[in-house]
């Protein structure tokens, strides 16, 4: 009786755990019980990721059931895969904000956390314009690099210039989340994704398919909804900001460039956003070597997996997210072993988290891949990829934590070069050896990828346990 009144005392304090995250209460991780904090930290962070995945898979999932599904569904994951450098900017910056915001909140300067969070808006703003240009200049080109036909480039170029041309939604809505997750305020970054995703999944099938007076767009139709979507979602992120109701008190007076401050932000971001395009390059290769050696079905059943991948590895990157803002604000507040402590707690929770999905998606793929697409031959890629991939899980959700702890820390260049001697010098020439030398075709792209991950897990163990991230200056 005494063991079940303790195992329901634990499900009681996890639940009202689980309510106060969901509220966003203002909570100082510098003390208290570590669990709680991962918890209360990670579950709208979790939320917020899988919003961000629900993107991509809404979009996929419509389009997957055009006529022309296989080149709806190349062109949709050729441009989240290109998208990913886009991706690499906003991660980078956010990076950096969530580092120096969750400093500054840990010594209990907010006024220094909300000035150096809107530096890092404007750093961001500048650079994406010149991308958003770039890649509505060059989308038909983009597509054809990336190993799509004529046929399909065509069809795709008006989706590919309306999601790059939007651009500067992608990168505020994933830089201000880093700010408030750095500020502790990970409920607001949520629920911000939370708009965003109810605005694009009832516009979606609107506009691709048209209803009364509105026109069917088609493939395009995806991209509108998403850029309606993204924007309220960042609408409401400003409404935040300046409404006095978060952590963070922002003054429009912030965004009054400080150089001193922006150059320390670039310095900590410009590996962190290399660190990302390191491995969204290594991404960009591998999709085109699966389009190259397996034409548009295998491209399409490779993109589908990997959409589907992303869905559940985003929640555990979210998770890991915990650790970043664990480790910074503990930090800040000088507390060495706390912060080390967290790292492993959550680590271990990013662990069963991520053996349970592999599980899930070992034994269901077909089930999810026929959920996404008619197209027999896609769906026989993507189940192969799909079995492939999950084997690595429990280890991509260790490696997520270190790389998203020695972030947390500041320690940008640490993650920046396993990511380039983990993707480029061994997944990369290993992909292109099996594929091409070994002929494996697709299948040698699916192998490479567990292997490499667990090579880069092993080497951020070992850096991590050096322990020189707990000595880095911000």
């Amino acid at each position: 009786m005494t063991s079940s009144n303790q195992l329901t005392g634990k499900l009681s304090d996890f639940f009202k755990a689980v309510q106060y995250a969901l509220q966003g209460k203002e909570t100082d991780y510098t003390q208290g019980s570590i669990r709680k904090s991962v918890v209360l930290l990670a579950i709208p962070m979790m939320l917020e990721m899988v919003l961000e995945s629900v993107f991509a898979l809404v979009d996929l999932y419509f389009v997957g059931h055009l006529p022309n599904s296989s080149a709806a569904i190349q062109t949709v994951g050729l441009t989240e895969s290109v998208l990913t450098i886009l991706y690499s900017l906003a991660v980078g910056m956010s990076m950096a904000a969530t580092a120096v915001v969750a400093r500054r909140i840990g010594e209990k300067d907010r006024a220094a956390a909300s000035k150096a969070g809107m530096q890092a808006v404007l750093i961001a703003v500048g650079f994406t314009l010149l991308l958003t240009i770039a890649g509505i200049s060059f989308a038909t080109d983009i597509l054809l690099i990336m190993g799509a036909s004529a046929e399909v480039a065509a069809e795709g170029t008006p989706f590919v210039r309306i999601m790059m041309g939007s651009s500067i939604f992608i990168v505020l809505l994933f830089l201000i989340n880093g700010i408030f997750r750095g500020a502790g305020d990970a409920a607001i970054a949520m629920k911000s994704l939370w708009i965003a995703n109810i605005i694009n999944i009832i516009l979606c099938p609107v506009l691709i398919n048209g209803i009364g007076p509105i026109p069917a767009f088609g493939l395009t139709g995806a991209a509108i909804a998403t850029t309606i979507g993204r924007g309220l979602g960042v609408f409401y992120q400003l409404y935040h900001l300046f409404s006095g109701k978060s952590a963070l008190k922002v003054k429009f007076s912030d965004f009054q460039p400080d150089f001193q401050q922006i150059a320390a932000l670039v310095k900590i971001a410009t590996p962190g956003v290399f660190q990302f395009v390191v491995a969204s390059c290594s991404w960009i290769f591998l999709a085109q070597l699966v389009a190259t050696t397996g034409g548009d079905d295998g491209s399409a059943g490779y993109q589908t997996a990997l959409r589907l991948m992303m869905f559940f590895m985003l929640p555990a990157w979210g998770l890991s997210n915990a650790a970043a803002t664990l480790v910074g604000q503990n930090l800040g507040a000088k507390q060495l072993d706390r912060a080390e402590r967290s790292v492993i707690i959550t680590a271990k929770y990013n662990m069963i988290f991520m053996g349970t999905v592999s599980l899930l998606l070992f034994f269901n793929a077909d089930l999810f891949a026929s959920f996404f697409t008619n197209n027999v031959q896609v769906q026989q890629i993507a189940v192969l990829a799909l079995h492939v991939m999950s084997v690595g899980f429990i280890v991509y959700g260790i490696g997520m934590v270190l790389i998203n702890s020695f972030n947390g820390a500041g320690d940008t260049w640490t993650p920046t070069w396993i990511n380039l001697g983990g993707f480029w010098f061994f997944q990369i020439p290993l992909a292109y050896l099996l594929a091409k030398q070994f002929e494996l075709g697709p299948l040698g792209v699916f192998l490479s990828i567990p292997i490499a991950e667990t090579a880069i897990t092993l080497t951020g163990i070992l850096l991590f346990r050096k322990g020189k991230w707990k000595r880095t200056q911000v």
